[in-house]
C-alpha cells in the first residue's frame, strides 16, 4: 500500500534528514541572504536528479513528474529557508556557527523535511502520477516576504499547481502530532510607524513647548478604541505598540517621538478600513494637542486561509497515515505567515507539525534563543507531506 511504501522510505531517509537539518541549523542565514543555504539545497536536488531553477535570487523551484500514468495534476509543496537575527543559547553540537543568526522558527526543519519528501518521491516516480512542485522559499521572516516575490516571478505558473501545501513546526504540540484548521487560520500583519512632532524644551517649562511625549501617550491609549469599539468582536483584531522612542532626558522634552507597532486582522475588508481609522485618529489627536504626526502603515502578509475542502481532505489523509489520536484541531493564531500569499491565489492548506518533547527539555517557543525541535518530527515532516502530496494528486 502507498502509506506502507512511504513509511519504509521515510525510515530509511531519517538519518540523512537529521544530518541535513543539523547542517542547516549550524549554518543559518538571514532573509534575502540565503546564498549558501540555496547552494546546499541545489546540491541535494542534483544528487536526486531532480531538475530545478533559481527564482527571486535565493529561491529554488524544482519539479518531479510521476510516470505511473499521464496526468495534468500538479501539487506544490513549500518550505521556507531563512533564519532570524537571534543569538542562540542552546548547548548542542549543531549550535549556530553564525553568531547572532539562528533558526529559531524551525525553517531548518521545514527545509530538511521537504528535501526528505524529494528523496522519497524521487524513488517512487514509477509508482505515482502527476507533478510535484517543490518550493524552497526565501525571506519568510520580513515584509514583503519571499512568497509574494516568488509569486510575482511566476512560481505558481508553468505548471500551475491545483493545490499548495505547507507545514510549520509547533512547539506547543508534542512530537508525533499534527494540527489542522480550515478557513481563516492566521492573521494579516501590518507595521505601523508614527512620528509625533511637537516643540521641545526644558522639562521645567512645559508651557513654552508642545510635548510630543504626552501626545504620543494619549495616542497609544486612544488607538486601542479601534479594536475595542470599532472592530466586530466576532472577528479578532490586534493593535499593539512595542516601541516608543522619546530621545529626550529627565529634564528635556524632545521635539519628536516615534511609535512603532503592529496591526493584525482576520478580515481583509476590516483591515483596509482600520488603516484609515488609525490614520484619522492619530492625526486628529496630534492636531488637537497642537502637534502634528506623520503616519506610515506598511502592508505585510495577508490573512492565511486554508481552503475548506483541501484542508478537510488533508486532515482525513493525516488520520489515515498517522492515526486519529495523532491529529488535532487548531485554534485561530494571530501570528502572521507569508504562506498566506499562496492561500490568496490558490487552494492551500497550511498545517502544524509537533516538535515538543518535555522529557528532553525541548519546550521553548518560536523566536526564542533556546528554541529547538525534537528531530523525530522529521519522520512525520517528510513522510506525511509525501503522503499528502500523492493523495492530493489523486494517487
Amino acid at each position: 500500500m502507498l502509506k506502507e511504501r512511504i513509511r519504509e522510505l521515510t525510515s530509511g531517509l531519517l538519518g540523512e534528514a537529521t544530518a541535513n537539518r543539523r547542517h542547516l541549523h549550524t549554518h543559518p542565514e538571514l532573509s534575502y541572504r540565503e546564498y549558501q543555504t540555496a547552494v546546499f539545497i541545489e546540491e541535494k536536488l542534483q544528487a536526486l536528479q531532480i531538475p530545478f531553477e533559481r527564482m527571486a535570487d535565493t529561491g529554488i523551484v524544482a519539479l518531479l513528474e510521476g510516470t505511473a500514468a499521464p496526468s495534468d495534476r500538479v501539487v506544490a509543496l513549500r518550505a521556507d529557508i531563512d533564519a532570524l537575527p537571534i543569538y542562540e543559547l542552546n548547548e548542542v553540537s549543531y549550535r549556530s556557527r553564525n553568531n547572532g543568526v539562528m533558526h529559531a522558527c524551525g525553517h531548518d526543519v521545514h527545509t530538511a523535511s521537504l528535501l526528505g519528501v524529494a528523496g522519497i518521491l524521487s524513488q517512487m516516480k514509477p509508482e505515482f502520477s502527476g507533478t510535484v512542485k517543490f518550493i524552497f522559499q526565501p525571506a519568510e521572516e520580513v515584509i514583503p516576504g519571499g512568497a509574494s516575490l516568488l509569486i510575482k516571478a511566476g512560481v505558481l505558473e508553468n505548471p500551475r499547481p491545483h493545490h499548495v501545501l505547507g507545514q510549520h513546526v509547533m512547539p506547543e504540540l508534542p512530537v508525533g502530532m499534527v494540527g489542522f484548521r480550515a478557513g481563516c487560520y492566521m492573521a494579516s500583519n501590518d507595521e505601523i510607524t508614527i512620528t509625533v512632532k511637537g516643540k521641545g524644551g526644558h522639562g521645567a517649562m512645559p508651557h513654552l513647548g508642545i510635548d510630543p511625549v504626552l501626545i504620543a501617550s494619549h495616542m497609544v491609549i486612544a488607538l486601542q478604541q479601534i479594536v475595542s469599539r470599532r472592530a466586530n468582536p466576532l472577528s479578532p483584531s490586534v493593535l499593539s505598540f512595542g516601541k516608543m522612542i522619546a530621545n529626550g532626558a529627565s529634564n528635556v522634552i524632545p521635539d519628536e517621538v516615534k511609535l512603532e507597532g503592529t496591526f493584525r486582522s482576520l478580515d481583509e475588508n476590516w483591515r483596509k478600513a482600520a488603516h484609515e481609522k488609525i490614520k484619522k485618529m492619530a492625526i486628529s489627536i496630534a492636531e488637537s494637542m497642537e502637534g502634528s504626526c506623520d503616519i506610515k502603515i506598511e502592508r505585510g502578509y495577508p490573512v492565511l486561509i486554508n481552503e475548506d475542502k483541501l484542508t478537510a481532505a488533508s486532515r482525513a489523509h493525516a488520520i489515515d497515515f498517522l492515526g486519529a489520536e495523532r491529529v488535532t484541531d487548531l485554534d485561530i493564531w494571530m501570528a502572521a505567515e507569508d504562506f498566506a500569499s499562496y492561500s490568496q491565489v490558490a487552494d492551500a492548506c497550511f498545517y502544524r507539525l509537533g516538535v515538543r518533547n518535555e522529557a528532553r527539555g525541548i519546550v521553548s517557543g518560536l523566536h526564542t534563543a533556546t528554541f529547538d525541535a525534537d528531530e523525530q518530527s522529521l519522520e512525520i515532516g517528510a513522510g506525511l507531506m509525501s503522503y499528502l502530496a500523492l493523495r492530493t494528486l489523486g494517487n
